[in-house]
């Protein structure tokens, strides 16, 4: 019976963990700073879903993202008093030194993590380290955050899968088409920026 209820416990929590994040997605898309609050809420639960199924590298990613949750609320607030459609875009060569860095952090978590009992410690690195930066380029309103979330989105997939989480797997397919939107929404954003400045 314990385990009946803490099985049922966990189904609760990552019901609450994948209406928070999809909440938070769809906020962003409409580049609304509530979608802050519900990060926030949303990656508090997924720091414990990930520890507990020993996806070590994910739940760190979320303490990450709790932190950002409140950087971005910040910086949002600041850039919506210039402009609500203030969204900007990278040169190729940020993207070819940003992809050089994940692939690095990726490399040397990834050898690090083989020591543990962690799951796919290179792609659970991967995931972990693209997040990071692309959740920077999502608080800073980097239109090509976007494209970067179609990747990620893609290997945490199989990684959820992999682990049974299937809800979350649900919310990442969820993500992925929300992720196109969100991208042309963010690009005609993009451009009336432009336009105006």
């Amino acid at each position: 019976m314990g385990k009946e209820n803490s099985n049922n416990m966990f189904i609760a929590l990552e019901i609450f963990a994948v209406i928070f994040a999809l909440l938070y997605l769809f906020l962003a898309m409409k580049q609304n700073i509530a979608c802050w609050y519900a990060a926030f809420i949303s990656t508090l639960i997924y720091i414990i879903i990930y520890w507990d199924v020993s996806l070590y590298m994910e739940s760190l990613l979320n303490f990450y993202y709790l932190l950002m949750a409140i950087y971005g609320w910040i910086n949002w607030n600041k850039k919506s008093q210039i402009d609500k459609n203030y969204v900007i875009s990278w040169s190729y060569q940020n993207h070819i030194v940003v992809i050089l860095l994940i692939l690095i952090l990726t490399v040397i978590s990834g050898f690090s993590l083989q020591k543990t009992d962690a799951v796919y410690p290179y792609l659970d690195s991967f995931t972990t380290w693209a997040s990071v930066i692309t959740t920077f380029m999502v608080a800073q309103k980097i239109l090509s955050n976007w494209i970067f979330w179609i990747i990620i989105n893609s290997v945490a997939i199989f990684l959820n899968f992999d682990r049974e989480l299937y809800l979350t797997v649900i919310l990442l397919m969820t993500y992925q088409v929300m992720s196109v939107y969100g991208y042309y929404q963010w690009r005609k954003s993009y451009y009336e920026y432009k336009s105006q400045n």
